[in-house]
């Protein structure tokens, strides 16, 4: 007995031995790791732990900056069970930015229309990593960020690193300025909630002080002279809001000063909403006119003070100083510092955005890719490439193209140069096979190289850059996400177009945007809308187009029922007024 005692106890001796031995070294490469999670079982634990690690690191490193329209829409749709996703950005919310005029002006409340970005991220079927800090650097060479944690609090900022694989930058931009002097320190913006929340605070200001016992009739119309720069779409539908705001609420609450109120709009173009249709143009002109919202075209601000603006017409080189209460500066964007400075590094200081190509990759950066207001698409030019073009559609290499060989690349024509189908619709062409037509406008059978050069020679006419909107942004992001969750599988099955210069074809196709439409709100109740098919709507139905797709464009169920929620408040009670 004693015997078996000691033969057992020394097999189950050495079988712990093993075991602890194995558990050792699986927490020595849990360590190494970095603290990634090691699963096993008892049956087969040494080879489950090490396929198990191989896994976790293989996983790739992905860095989103921003969480913006770019940002949120990328997140959303990535399939994060293949990457390490980490997100960094200064606000831990994403605000839906197209109804910041109405915030303004009490039509809807902040909160409404911010969304935590935690809430965002929890929904997705695995971890994403949040850091509320700011990129203030750019490491191109190392393949690193530097963040910022700003606390007011904090006399010296914190700082910290983050390694990437994948590097999606999507932190937007900022407003431009164009270097005039003053608007820095005497204009208000509108790109933020923070911003639109001062505006808010301000209009009721100029309302407060206009209303003070000591004050001359001049000094009151001073005050409440509000002067918008900018007759972009942010611009009009500011100006549209604050007018409501005052006619509809204000001037019940200021009696004594309602005749004193003005709002002027200044424009350096010929025509305010010049993006739209002239039709919606003239309708916004004629509107605002009725409204006594004056409108200053072919005006350009040259300078801000402290009480006046100056304004230089540009027909008559004339410049005058007019007093105001309130300025606010719509005037397009610029790039963020950050951006700059990895301009500087990457080669790019000659341009004002980030310049990607077709599939939004920086130019000359492996694995870095930029979506929103940041950047800009350099399409590449059909003439640039035309001779290979025509090499690789003349298979029996006769020096002349008929019309079947070239229909045998169509296709690809089409995708990889998207100005191509623009320059169709712009001559009401039925086919690209049309473009080899004589002058006469006569069939032909077969075109030699300068021939097909005169086809194709006025198609990059129609390139043109893609506007700074929330609705370019999101479809960026979504395209962007589903190539990365089509990454391993369209390396062996390529399902972009053929490669011109090169063979085989390209990963991906090339991102395109497609217009949804545009709405303009002018204020009463009445909004203009451009949708696609050269549809043209204005007045009171489209207004409620306008409040139908902007409620179901929120990010979730929570701001919808808000957003709807305080219209219909307005409609009910009225704007509130409160300094808050």
């Amino acid at each position: 007995m004693r015997g078996f005692s000691s033969s057992f106890f020394n097999r189950a001796s050495r079988a712990l031995l093993d075991h602890s031995s194995t558990i050792s070294k699986l927490l020595l490469i849990s360590t190494i790791s970095g603290g990634a999670h090691i699963s096993f079982s008892e049956a087969e634990h040494g080879s489950n732990a090490v396929e198990t690690f191989s896994d976790v690191t293989k996983k790739k490193k992905v860095l989103v900056l921003g969480t913006g329209w770019a940002g949120v829409s990328f997140l959303k749709n990535l399939d994060i069970s293949s990457f390490d996703v980490q997100v960094v950005s200064p606000r831990n919310y994403f605000a839906f930015t197209p109804l910041l005029p109405s915030v303004t002006c009490g039509t809807v409340e902040a909160r409404s229309i911010v969304e935590p970005i935690r809430n965002i991220i929890k929904k997705k079927s695995g971890e994403i990593q949040f850091w509320e800090a700011e990129c203030i650097k750019i490491d191109a060479a190392n393949k690193r960020v530097v963040c910022q944690f700003n606390d007011e609090k904090l006399l010296e900022k914190e700082e910290f690193l983050l390694d990437y694989d994948y590097l999606v930058i999507a932190i937007g931009a900022q407003v431009n300025t164009f270097n005039t002097v003053g608007v820095m320190e005497h204009c208000h913006f509108l790109k933020e909630v923070e911003d639109a929340q001062r505006i808010r605070k301000s209009v009721i200001d100029c309302f407060e002080k206009a209303s003070l016992p000591n004050l001359s009739e001049e000094e009151k119309r001073t005050n409440l002279h509000f002067v918008i720069v900018g007759g972009g779409p942010t611009g009009v539908e500011f100006a549209a809001e604050l007018h409501d705001f005052v006619h509809e609420n204000l001037v019940k609450l200021y009696p004594k000063v309602q005749d004193l109120v003005s709002i002027t709009v200044v424009q350096s173009g010929d025509h305010i909403l010049n993006t739209f249709d002239e039709r919606i143009s003239s309708f916004a002109e004629q509107k605002f006119q009725r409204d006594g919202i004056e409108v200053k075209t072919g005006c350009r601000v040259v300078g801000v003070s402290g009480k006046t603006i100056d304004i230089k017409v540009k027909s008559k080189g004339e410049t005058y100083s007019v007093p105001y209460g309130m300025v606010v500066w719509s005037t397009g964007t610029a790039a963020r510092p950050v951006v700059r400075d990895y301009m500087e590094q990457i080669g790019q200081t000659h341009r004002r955005t980030l310049a990607t190509d077709e599939w939004l990759r920086v130019e000359g950066c492996d694995h870095v890719y930029a979506v929103g207001d940041c950047a800009t698409i350099n399409q590449r030019k059909i003439m640039e490439d035309i001779s290979t073009i025509f090499s690789i559609s003349d298979k029996d290499n006769s020096g002349t193209l008929t019309v079947k060989e070239f229909q045998d690349v169509v296709d690809d024509i089409l995708v990889r140069y998207p100005q191509v189908g623009l320059y169709l619709r712009s001559k009401h062409l039925h086919s690209v096979t049309d473009l080899l037509n004589d002058p006469e406008g006569n069939e032909r059978k077969e075109v030699d190289i300068e021939g097909f050069k005169s086809a194709l020679s006025h198609v990059d006419s129609q390139m043109k850059s893609l506007p700074a909107t929330a609705q370019v942004a999101a479809q960026q992001g979504s395209y962007l996400a589903a190539c990365f969750n089509h990454m391993q599988e369209s390396k062996l099955k390529p399902e972009g177009p053929l490669r011109f210069r090169e063979s085989g074809h390209h990963q991906f196709r090339p991102f395109q945007y497609k217009h949804f439409g545009q709405f303009a709100p002018l204020g009463g109740e009445q909004t203009a809308a451009e949708l696609p098919g050269d549809w043209v709507s204005m007045g009171r139905s489209s207004q409620w187009l306008w409040y139908s797709v902007y409620a179901s464009k929120q990010v979730s169920w929570r701001t919808r029922v808000l957003v709807v929620s305080d219209w219909t408040r307005k409609f009910i009670f009225g704007r509130d007024s409160s300094r808050i």
